[in-house]
């Protein structure tokens, strides 16, 4: 589940506490969580290696290390990263998969009830510090271009639904379910809409959407929903959904003009739209 909005969060989180903290140990008991390697290269790659900055791009946070490596973590549907003081003497959580033990003691912990998430190690870094390994993703709008022109653009390469293309994370990195109908509420636009027939007054509007909803989410820590998956480095929960106009209300009035708010499926995924606002 966490999004753009909610993987800044921790960003800002890993920033402020673990940023200039040295990995003293790392554990490993989930072999699927570091798929990309041997366990054991992985534990030596972190071993004794300070952090020196994060940075993210898209959904996935990538940890600059001082052999000039990079942490890689990627929390796809149900991963989170818990920083927990005295580590050792607090007992972990089911479903940690990886333990990364820092030199004061607390414990930064991968927890995934899911399996879907990973985390790598790599010294494959573009100058400006991206792991190469993320290439293939689209802008990320809270951190690259992205005006009219450049949604012009996207959507010219596709033929499919709006909201499809939002998801894709090959063109705009970082966007998923949850802020793809937020998004498309914003611009007025309904999600299901050809991406071959938005003009360049619709592309403008979607580009502001993009970047309005997702920098009110940050500042709102991300979205926390009933399954209460999604927790900050601290346990704490995110509070822009109390502010979603449509996603999750099916049946509610859509806060603008009052009509019932609907549910569908676009992409596969459950979608919701306001039909009087969203032409």
């Amino acid at each position: 589940m966490p999004e753009l909005p909610e993987v800044e969060t921790v960003r800002l989180d890993l920033v402020r506490d673990v940023v200039g903290r040295t990995i003293v140990a790392a554990d490993v008991t989930g072999r699927r969580t570091v798929r990309r390697q041997a366990p054991v290269a992985f534990t030596a790659a972190l071993a004794s290696r300070r952090v020196e900055s994060v940075g993210r791009h898209g959904k996935y946070l990538f940890a600059r290390l001082d052999d000039a490596s990079a942490l890689v973590v990627h929390l796809r549907m149900s991963g989170s990263l818990q920083l927990v003081a005295g580590g050792a003497g607090v007992g972990r959580e089911p479903h940690t998969h990886v333990v990364l033990v820092l030199d004061d003691c607390s414990e930064l912990r991968f927890v995934d009830p899911r399996t879907f998430g990973e985390l790598f190690v790599t010294g494959d870094v573009a100058p400006d510090g991206r792991p190469r390994a993320l290439a293939a993703l689209g802008v990320d709008p809270l951190l690259d271009p992205l005006d009219a022109s450049i949604v012009r653009e996207l959507v010219g390469r596709r033929r499919t639904a709006l909201k499809a293309m939002l998801l894709d994370q090959r063109a705009i990195a970082g966007i998923g379910n949850i802020y793809g109908d937020e998004i498309c509420f914003r611009a007025r636009l309904r999600p299901d809409r050809r991406t071959e027939s938005v003009s360049a007054g619709e592309a403008s509007r979607l580009a502001g959407a993009v970047v309005e909803v997702l920098t009110e989410a940050v500042a709102a820590r991300g979205s926390t929903l009933r399954d209460a998956r999604y927790r900050d480095l601290r346990g704490g929960h995110g509070e822009y959904q109390h502010r979603h106009a449509v996603y999750g209300r099916a049946g509610e009035p859509c806060p603008r003009c009052g009509r019932a708010v609907e549910r569908g499926r676009i992409a596969g995924r459950s979608s919701f739209l306001c039909p009087a606002c969203q032409g």
